[in-house]
């Protein structure tokens, strides 16, 4: 499973900190997630709605 976080973040031309306001996620930790950590599940939510994507667009799996 591919997370794709970073691409997201690029293609709507926001900062990590821009990030951190929209989403309540510390920018220490999307950092880490854009590095290739795996994120909670929650973590996910959170960012999705911030972001205003679904869940599945944030990550690329063949069993999605």
């Amino acid at each position: 499973m591919k997370i794709l976080i970073a691409d997201i973040i690029f293609k709507k031309n926001l900062s990590l900190r821009q990030v951190s306001i929209l989403t309540g996620v510390p920018k220490s930790t999307l950092g880490k997630l854009c590095n290739g950590s795996v994120p909670r599940l929650d973590t996910l939510e959170q960012i999705a709605k911030g972001l205003q994507v679904r869940i599945q667009d944030l990550y690329d799996s063949p069993w999605k």
